[in-house]
Parts: C-alpha cells; sequence; structure tokens
C-alpha cells in the first residue's frame, strides 16, 4: 500500500508490492492509455515517464517506484493535445492501428526532452524498441523531428 503522484494528482494503490506498475495503472487507477503488449519489456507499448524517463511499466514492480517519484502517463503528458508530439503525431497522422501510440509518444516525448534538436539517425536509435506492428516507422521518425521543430518554435503546419 503507498501513496504515489502520478500526473500530478496523488494517488493510492492498494497493491501487492511486486505488481507491476502497468496492472496498477490500468486495473487499480483506470489509467488505461498505457497499454499492454509483450509483458517482457520489449515492445514498449507500456512506456511511461518516471521522473521524466522513460520506463516499460510491465518491468516496474510497485514497490520499486519510490515514493516521491513523479509518474507520467499518456493522460498526464497533456490533456489538451497541445504537447509538441501529440500535434505532430495528428499532423502527421501517425497511428493507423493506434495500440502501440501510446508508448511511441512517451518514449518520444522522454527523448526530446533529452535531446530537442535530434538527428534523424539519433531519433531512430532512440525510438528503436517501440515496435510498432503496422510499421508507420517512417511517420513515427518524421512527427518525431516535426515535434522538435515545434517545441523549438516552429510553425504549425495547416
Amino acid at each position: 500500500m503507498a501513496q504515489h503522484s502520478i500526473n500530478g494528482q496523488s494517488y493510492f494503490a492498494d497493491a501487492p508490492p511486486d505488481t507491476p506498475l502497468l496492472w496498477v495503472l490500468r486495473e487499480d487507477l483506470r489509467l488505461t492509455g498505457t497499454r499492454f503488449g509483450c509483458g517482457k519489456g520489449l515492445c514498449g507499448s507500456c512506456t511511461v515517464h518516471i521522473n521524466g524517463q522513460s520506463v516499460r511499466s510491465c518491468q516496474v514492480q510497485i514497490k520499486d517506484v519510490a515514493a516521491d517519484a513523479q509518474i507520467t502517463t499518456i493522460e498526464g503528458l497533456s490533456t489538451t493535445h497541445t504537447h509538441a508530439v501529440q500535434q505532430a503525431w495528428i499532423e502527421h497522422q501517425v497511428p493507423q492501428c493506434g495500440y502501440c501510440q501510446s508508448g511511441q509518444i512517451m518514449q518520444a516525448a522522454a527523448f526530446l526532452a533529452l535531446n530537442p534538436n535530434p538527428t534523424e539517425k539519433e531519433i531512430v536509435d532512440a525510438m528503436n524498441g517501440n515496435i510498432c506492428r503496422c510499421a508507420t516507422y517512417s511517420r513515427i521518425v518524421g512527427a518525431v523531428m516535426r515535434a522538435a521543430e515545434i517545441a523549438r518554435g516552429g510553425a504549425k503546419n495547416v
């Protein structure tokens, strides 16, 4: 039983200590934007931020999340879809089936926070490991490039 800050709000999770963060988010707190994919931390569908770093929530047990940690899920990235990555995802029409997209967006947001002016190769390397079964990789890379531009003050395409 622990209290955690998730998306800027305090939540109390009454879950066994070895419960993966993913299941606490989805089942206990009903924050279902974070997806279950492989359950082994290989696909990236369950990516969230802990203190700004992207992590695979299926691999993090709730007992290993510090009480003062700041957890951000896709629901907390921006409720108004004004985050640069969300804007770029919409502009580039990235999703096809959409299942992996919350993990893709969270990975891209954490990456761009560390590297606001990436090269294409840096984007490919940073996004490697987030699997898209629909293979929208070229749109993902384009959207990450565009998100970096938006975050640096680039005009929105219309």
